[in-house]
């Protein structure tokens, strides 16, 4: 296995409060890693110190064999880390296609005297974009929706409105925080299929899920925090039978965590 993401002994304070102590864990290129565990676990901690929205206390990311920025969210992008959010974070006003070109900017080159402008390398970049942002649109399955304002999506083509606007970025690795919130049994077959899918062309993904049939069905590995520490990490059907999972998801020895 290559190694995409090394994560060194991640630690995070709030006030007197440890929401991440001393996490390390690695995922390789082309899995589908899986971060689970109990409310305020710390893995949506975990996912904000990654994508630079907080600064880590303690350790050190290193993705793609070198130290990642922390605390620069733009500066992760840009080193090829993508994410979405457990609450959806459009830009309201605009359309599905313009989201997805909003996503696509880290890669234009006219600047802002282009803009302002219009010359010949802007126009050509406006173009190229807005069919990347289509073809994105049409890789989720909302082509459909290109000129329908964000708001009024459907929730579960918000979601993936969410993730074709992270693709536009062209990650590496894509950070999904809880994709499958909200959606209904078919909604999240739909899900997991694309995730399948984006995998299959070369994104490797990480995601928090509550929705342990999902994850144990989707990920190659899982790894399981409980009170901001690692607790297991392993192929999920290992990590159903560790004592230490079972004991923090349902407070006792019993032979399995369900998946379902």
């Amino acid at each position: 296995m290559i190694t995409l993401l090394e994560a060194r002994g991640i630690g995070k304070r709030f006030g007197g409060i440890t929401a991440l102590d001393d996490v390390s864990l690695t995922i390789g290129q082309g899995e589908v890693y899986g971060l689970i565990g109990p409310n305020g676990a710390g893995k949506t901690t975990f996912f904000n110190v990654l994508t630079g929205a907080y600064t880590p206390d303690g350790g050190a990311f290193v993705f793609e064999g070198s130290a990642l920025p922390t605390g620069k969210p733009h500066r992760v992008v840009e080193a090829g880390i993508a994410r979405t959010f457990q609450n959806i974070r459009l830009f309201g006003g605009m359309t599905a296609l313009e989201n997805v070109m909003a996503g696509h900017h880290i890669h234009t080159r006219a600047g802002v005297w282009g803009v302002l402008t219009r010359n010949k390398q802007q126009r050509e970049e406006e173009r190229l974009t807005t069919r990347r942002a289509l073809e994105l649109l049409d890789y989720v399955g909302i082509g459909r929706h290109a000129h329908a304002v964000s708001t009024r999506l459907s929730y579960g083509d918000q979601r993936r409105l969410e993730i074709a606007r992270a693709l536009a970025t062209e990650p590496r690795l894509l950070a999904l925080d809880e994709p499958a919130a909200g959606m209904n049994a078919t909604e999240t077959a739909q899900l997991k299929t694309l995730i399948e899918r984006i995998r299959a062309d070369g994104v490797t993904v990480m995601l928090i899920e509550h929705d342990v049939k999902l994850i144990m069905g989707l990920c190659d590995r899982v790894a399981v925090l409980d009170f901001g520490r690692k607790i297991a990490e392993d192929v999920p059907a290992e990590v159903q039978r560790h004592p230490a999972v079972i004991k923090a998801y349902l407070g006792g020895s019993v032979t399995e965590v369900k998946a379902g």
